[in-house]
């Protein structure tokens, strides 16, 4: 399998990306913290498969391009760079898959760009109509101030704890242990990765987070109310594409995004629960979520 490693420069801004295949595109994006590295164990099923893969470090991560300022990092800025990967590939549509915040990220194309849409899958996080009140609002209320999205919202100090030890932060983060204590660095206590994640990647992981640091991704969560005001203000709020929502049942999100409540968004929507799995579940379980996201992609190509 030829696999390539270029930036290509879109919606003014450098994005490094992994590409692979010929065929129809899938646009893959990833989540927090985490980069385009995450897919590794998908490529191969989906280029074997007849598909054309376009996998980014989104922006503020890895040989990406990292903007300072945060409203750099709203979610239609976002979007702009993913539709910036098909003009580039001069594609007409895609299908779009999405882990964690990618997720969060590729749901509304589904509304703001249905005409370049084939299918949208979404990992972990569900997609949600808008709310009666901010998002931040909502987390402090039912979860707390020491609840990590809230915490994220801080200027600086969120990205002083993250990176003072990066191994131990990752170690935390790739376990499922979302909640500020765990990245707490515990002297007594050597970081590991989880079992399911080869040393030699993880160290990757480290090595590339050490070099860029988390403010990148953290300028996300600091997006999460004005992303919730574009939602707000869109015309269309029901997805009519094609979508598959994969979650775990050791995913720590489901416990404040459950997925049951993700129906009401969606005209074609199908869930699956992969069991024994937790918040990285492509990695954990690829063959089954492969199976899951093959399955759908050949149905919404029919």
């Amino acid at each position: 399998m030829d696999v390539r490693h270029d930036t290509w420069r879109v919606n003014g801004i450098e994005l490094a990306v992994t590409t692979a295949g010929s065929g129809p595109l899938v646009v893959l994006a990833h989540g927090f913290p985490d980069l385009a590295l995450t897919w590794r164990l998908q490529l191969p099923a989906l280029v074997e498969a007849g598909y054309r893969v376009v996998a980014p470090d989104m922006r503020g991560y890895g040989r990406s391009a990292r903007p300072a300022a945060v409203a750099d990092y709203d979610g239609d800025t976002i979007r702009g760079d993913l539709i910036g990967l098909l003009d580039h590939e001069r594609a007409d549509r895609a299908h779009f898959v999405g882990h964690d915040f990618g997720a969060a990220t590729v749901w509304p194309l589904g509304v703001t760009h249905p005409d370049r849409v084939l299918s949208l899958t979404g990992l972990s996080v569900p997609y949600a109509l808008p709310s009666p009140v901010a998002p931040t609002r909502i987390l402090r209320d039912r979860l707390g101030d020491d609840f990590y999205m809230v915490r994220f919202q801080e200027r600086e100090a969120p990205e002083a704890i993250l990176e003072r030890d990066v191994a131990h932060t990752l170690s935390a983060a790739l376990s499922g242990r979302f909640d500020p204590p765990s990245f707490e660095r515990d002297p007594g206590k050597p970081p590991e990765p989880p079992a399911w994640l080869p040393a030699d990647v993880f160290d990757v992981y480290v090595r590339e987070f050490e070099r860029t640091g988390f403010g990148g991704g953290l300028n996300y969560y600091r997006n999460i109310d004005e992303n919730w005001r574009q939602a707000t203000r869109r015309d269309r709020q029901i997805i009519e594409a094609p979508s598959l929502l994969i979650t775990a049942d050791q995913d720590p999100v489901i416990r404040f995004m459950p997925p049951e409540r993700a129906a009401r968004g969606f005209r074609d929507l199908r869930s699956h629960t992969v069991a024994g799995a937790g918040h990285w579940m492509h990695q954990e379980n690829p063959e089954q979520v492969n199976e899951l996201i093959l399955g759908h992609l050949r149905a919404a190509d029919r």
